[in-house]
Order: C-alpha cells, then sequence, then structure tokens
C-alpha cells in the first residue's frame, strides 16, 4: 500500500536562489514537481524525504541558473488488487458507500455490501441489511478487499472493493 522509492531528477536553481540552502530548494521543487501526482508506476506520490543535492551545478548557456543533479527518497500510495485495508466510511449513497483509505476514498458498490439486500434511507443517510439488520452509516469503521485498482496520470486514482467475504465488513460503530 504505502512504498518508499528512491527517485534522481535534477533540479533547476534560479539566480535569485543562490546562496540559500540547496536541500530546501531541492525539496521544495521536488515537493512542487512530485507531491499529489499520479504515476502508474509508483503510485501517488504523498511526501519526499531524504533529499540529497550535489553541491556542484550545471550552467547551461543563456540560463543564469544551476542544474544540480538530486537523490530523493518518496513516500507513495500504491493500492494492490486483493489487499485487505480497513477504513472509515466518509459517505453513502444509494448506489453504494466511500471509504477512506489513507489519502483517496474507495467505492464500494451496494451489491458488495454484504450478502443481504441493503436498503438505503435517504433520511438517516445508512444502509441496513433486510435481513441481517446490519447498519452501515458515516464514521464506521469497515474491513475490505481491494478487487480492482486504475491509476490514471496526473493525479486521479479510482479504487473498487468488496465487504462480501468472511471476516470482512463492518468492524466497528461511530
Amino acid at each position: 500500500m504505502f512504498r518508499i522509492v528512491e527517485i534522481e531528477d535534477v533540479v533547476r536553481v534560479s539566480p535569485d536562489k543562490f546562496g540559500e540552502d540547496l536541500r530546501k530548494i531541492a525539496y521544495e521543487w521536488l515537493r512542487n514537481k512530485y507531491v499529489g501526482r499520479v504515476d502508474p508506476i509508483i503510485g501517488l506520490v504523498i511526501a519526499i524525504a531524504d533529499v540529497e543535492v550535489d553541491p556542484e551545478g550545471i550552467i547551461i548557456p543563456g540560463d543564469g541558473a544551476t542544474y544540480h543533479s538530486t537523490k530523493a527518497k518518496i513516500i507513495t500510495f500504491y493500492p494492490i488488487t486483493n489487499e485487505v485495508v480497513e477504513g472509515e466510511v466518509v459517505d453513502v449513497k444509494r448506489i453504494g458507500i466511500f471509504i477512506n483509505i489513507g489519502p483517496i476514498d474507495a467505492f464500494v458498490h451496494i451489491s458488495q455490501i454484504a450478502d443481504d439486500k441493503m436498503i438505503y434511507d435517504e433520511v438517516r443517510g445508512t444502509l441496513t441489511g433486510e435481513e441481517t439488520k446490519v447498519t452501515i452509516s458515516k464514521g464506521d469503521v469497515v474491513r475490505g478487499r481491494i478487487v480492482n485498482a486504475a491509476l490514471a496520470p496526473p493525479a486521479s486514482i479510482r479504487v473498487g472493493m468488496t465487504l462480501r467475504q468472511p471476516t470482512l465488513g463492518k468492524i466497528s460503530a461511530k
């Protein structure tokens, strides 16, 4: 789910930033470039860590800036099919529920919530099992399995889940 990935990049340091801390400049540059972006190979970039900058930069003719080789570790979120996760229900709709599983919200279709027929109560904003009377509402904590994940650059992740297997489903109420 969460990964630490090492990257290498070249950071441009503009002349107005000469004399400032290179690590701080590189960190800001990398943060602006990567954080919040989705890459189909590494996932959603959450944070930048351990920035190392080559103090000797390169000057390109016609550009007053220096370019420095940089290495950094980035923390990413990558949903894996069949992974079991826990999260809080953040929204209940007629078609299903949305569960916060870290930096994103996953969707569980109404047919994948339980082996029971689920009835939507618009007034209370809940889904209730017709026979089992199990109620799912905003704030409940559930355990589910990721059944599909689609990563679409530059900033979109869609995750579908199921709660219909043994040991999955509602684990605590709000």
